[in-house]
């Protein structure tokens, strides 16, 4: 393959600037799909960088539900490349098994089958003797169990970039290299001028796909992106005879406690270790002084002693290599992100500018990247929900040194067991603390949330403390259910400073939410619930929305978030032309919430504001001093009883705690967690974003009509979908259920089981402390979600029977008011 080192065109509709196997399925994608004037930039060759050093494995399974999507979209593409392109790819499916040698590995291995029992791809859970012969040359003195996955295999990364660059040239695409992007300008109109020794290129969009040179990219453009080399090394032996004389070729192995892959190569073998967070090697000096000018497919100095516990471990599980020769050994840089997940997606803050970054499974991700980012670029929406590799997951808390923590304990963490609720400590605390972080941080479990801690659960005297995480119920579980007790009967207060806060004022303000939400405006001393829908109709967010003054309005939304909802709205506003000022208050205000049946009584002792019934009803809000501290007060609260959410400046949060706990003394008030808010807001049936409704869910599936004004004047984002669906009637609808469990509770994305088939999944999930019995929120087909309906849930490789109730299981307090002034005795 030739290339010409000259532009061609000094215009185009989107530019690549990197040429590995992201980048050149991005093009390639792009291309087939019609889009004209794709131009992809590379600095020295393709598959220079990380791509041409990697194993090149793939693999159906992963731990997240959307991803998995993206993996099987990948081995489905890879599968018939050769064909479509003419270019031979070297893919090899002999499956992938990942082995179990704990019960509690075996325990994971089931959480994971129940995750996979709603998606096409076939994986399995089987015994040792199935194991034993599918991979005969294991020892199997260790082994309990096996993850298999039949589709599973490996690829040669060379060869699938070319096929894919064929691919993308055949639909019209111009890959250009050697050609090295120097600067990046952008123009008032959103466009850039992409600048390279060979001339100008303007360009409508940008995507970075720079593998480890993406943090110079994004320098260019005043980006730090948190991202970090890792050396990676892998072991290739020469000819091993036992081998040699089998008929077929071996699965990939993962001996998940050994830490390491291995897999056939010709007719030896090899073998890639994870090194612990103590061992493993980072290139800290390309972060500081950046990537040094020439490097491109170099490699680096190898070292056995770092990688000999996993070379013994994997002689005691596949005794043959014992007798092996290596005759190479490969040492590369793989680009990680914080939580090595990719940055995939458009970045907030900057016009125009995409990523997809920090892929430390470049190869398996490649395809279905390509494919994901492609249908976004060109359709203006997301094909699924990928929150979990937004770019603007990170922030300006993302230091470098954070980054080096969570790099290094990611890596050292890789196959270690994944556990519900999992919490990873390393690079913490960020600079995003509370005003109350000093005062509870040793009362308290913390919980991670975009670089924020939040308490999970609160200490007593005689409570096992710290982090014990489990498939079962495990430490947690008797305090929640104080927590939840001490808010059910009398009064709690909760940190909910987390939550991403933006101010949105200016002439044009109506105008802009009227068109950004489903939802009705909110009049002045009034708040509501309203949700950003894409324009197919789905749930891109779910904000609280407050008119504080004409014209002047404060919007909320969960941590995770934050900028994910800021940039779709600052590209509302762009587009629009709207004149507005939009301001992230995030990091300055403190939120507290202070909940339960005292939450008035304790409160008036701080104000001589009436927050009487008649005087502050629900869902207004005002501004006031409590204890002689100014607050916007909203009477609104996720845990469905009386309460106030209390928005503040983050330096008076110490304070205003102190003072309400102080008056709070005679009503025995008392603090609680996240993990006792979610339960009260399940047993309430509030939805929440990111698990009954996102970017796969529209709003009538999800139960959310009343927050949805279709006859509203305004033509919002999503309306015209909408109608249609609406026309069109829904084919699955979320539905309440409660479950007859043992030691074990829904968390979400469970099978949902009907005459032995797999019918539906579950979205979130439960105990719940006033039914004494599992809750869950789940999505099955219309013609299943009767109330009374008899389901099965299955946890950890068990079927639970399960009902569809009513919801919600309690009411909410101001229901159960209003039921009460018309007489009625309302359930609580």
């Amino acid at each position: 393959l030739t290339s010409s080192p000259s532009l061609g065109k000094d215009r185009a509709d989107t530019v690549i600037i990197g040429g590995g196997c992201v980048g050149v399925s991005l093009a390639y994608h792009l291309a087939k799909a019609g889009l004209k004037d794709v131009v992809l930039l590379e600095k020295s060759e393709l598959t220079a960088g990380s791509t041409w050093h990697a194993a090149g494995l793939t693999t159906y399974f992963h731990p997240g539900i959307n991803l998995k999507k993206i993996h099987a979209y990948s081995i489905k593409l890879y599968e018939k490349l050769e064909e479509e392109t003419g270019q031979p790819v070297g893919f090899h499916q002999p499956g992938s098994i990942r082995i179990a040698s704990t019960p509690t590995r075996v325990d994971e291995f089931k959480y994971q089958m129940t995750r996979a029992g709603w998606h096409p791809t076939e994986q399995y859970l089987i015994t040792p003797e199935k194991v034993q012969e599918l991979f005969p040359l294991l020892n199997m003195d260790k082994v309990l169990a096996g993850l298999y996955n039949p589709g599973d295999g490996h690829i040669d990364p060379y060869s699938l970039t070319m096929a894919l660059a064929a691919g993308a040239r055949k639909y019209g695409a111009q890959l250009n290299y050697p050609v090295q992007v120097t600067n990046l300008n952008p123009r008032s109109d959103g466009t850039w001028e992409v600048e390279t020794p060979l001339g100008i290129i303007q360009a409508k969009r940008i995507v970075n796909t720079a593998g480890f040179w993406a943090r110079e990219i994004g320098k260019m453009i005043g980006l730090q992106h948190p991202l970090i080399p890792v050396h990676h090394q892998y072991v290739v032996t020469s000819t091993i005879p036992e081998v040699k004389a089998l008929k077929t070729e071996l699965p990939v192995i993962r001996d998940l406690e050994g830490s390491y892959y291995l897999r056939q190569e010709r007719d030896g073998l090899l073998f890639g270790p994870y090194e612990s967070e103590e061992k493993m090697k980072l290139q800290e000096s390309w972060v500081t002084n950046g990537v040094p000018p020439g490097f491109g497919k170099e490699l680096f100095e190898s070292d056995l002693d770092r990688i000999m516990e996993h070379i013994e471990a994997a002689m005691e599980m596949v005794p043959v290599l014992r007798k092996a020769d290596i005759v190479n050994t490969i040492a590369g840089p793989i680009t990680y992100s914080p939580d090595i997940l990719p940055m995939v997606g458009p970045h907030q803050g900057v016009r125009n500018y995409w990523v997809a970054i920090g892929f430390g499974y470049g190869i398996i991700h490649a395809g279905g990247m390509g494919k994901y980012l492609s249908d976004w670029i060109i359709e203006g929406e997301p094909p699924f929900d990928l929150i979990e590799v937004d770019p603007n997951r990170y922030g300006k808390w993302t230091t470098t040194e954070y980054t080096a923590a969570k790099a290094r304990e990611s890596y050292g963490f890789n196959n270690i067991v994944g556990y519900p609720k999992e919490e990873r400590f390393a690079g913490r605390p960020t600079q995003r603390t509370s005003g109350l972080y000093d005062l509870l941080k040793s009362k308290c479990s913390m919980g991670f949330h975009a670089g924020w801690e939040q308490p999970h659960w609160f200490y007593k005297p005689g409570d096992e403390i710290g982090y014990k995480p489990s498939f079962q119920r495990t430490n947690w579980f008797d305090p929640v259910g104080r927590e939840y007790k001490q808010v059910m009967e009398k009064v709690g207060v909760i940190d909910l400073s987390p939550f991403g806060k933006f101010k949105v004022k200016g002439a044009d303000s109506v105008k802009l939410l009227d068109h950004l939400f489903a939802n009705v405006v909110p009049k002045v001393g009034s708040t509501n619930i309203s949700h950003m829908l894409t324009p197919r109709g789905k749930v891109y967010a779910e904000l609280t929305v407050s008119q504080l003054y004409p014209g002047e309005f404060m919007l909320v939304t969960g941590s995770g978030s934050e900028l994910h909802d800021l940039r779709w709205i600052e590209e509302k506003i762009t587009r629009g032309g709207y004149k507005v000022e939009l301001e992230n208050m995030t990091d300055e205000m403190g939120v507290l919430s202070v909940a339960g049946p005292y939450a008035r009584q304790v409160l008036q002792k701080l104000t001589n504001e009436d927050l009487n019934d008649a005087s502050f009803k629900f869902l207004q809000c005002r501004h006031l001093k409590l204890s002689n501290i100014a607050v916007t007060a909203i009477r609104i609260s996720y845990t469905g009883e009386l309460g106030w959410e209390l928005y503040h400046r983050k330096e008076d949060s110490l304070p205003l705690y102190s003072a309400i706990m102080e008056a709070g003394q005679k009503e025995g008030i008392d603090d609680f967690g996240t993990y006792a808010l979610n339960t009260l807001r399940l047993e309430k049936g509030f939805r929440a974003w990111g698990a009954e409704m996102n970017c796969d869910t529209n709003p009538l599936e999800a139960g959310l009509e009343y927050f949805v004004k279709l006859n509203k004047a305004a033509d919002f984002t999503g309306k015209q979908a909408l109608k249609q669906i609406k026309e069109k009637g829904l084919k699955r609808r979320l539905v309440y259920l409660t479950l007859e469990t043992d030691n074990v509770d829904p968390e979400g994305n469970e099978s949902v089981w009907h005459n032995g088939k797999v019918i539906g999944n579950t979205t979130s999930g439960c105990f719940s402390y006033g039914a004494q019995q599992s809750l869950a929120f789940a999505y099955v087909p219309m013609e299943l979600s009767k109330v009374g309906q008899k389901l099965e849930v299955e946890l950890l490789g068990k079927n639970y029977p399960a009902t569809i109730i009513q919801e919600p299981l309690v009411l909410t307090e101001p229901t159960r008011m209003r039921l009460q002034r018309k007489g009625e005795s309302p359930k609580i």
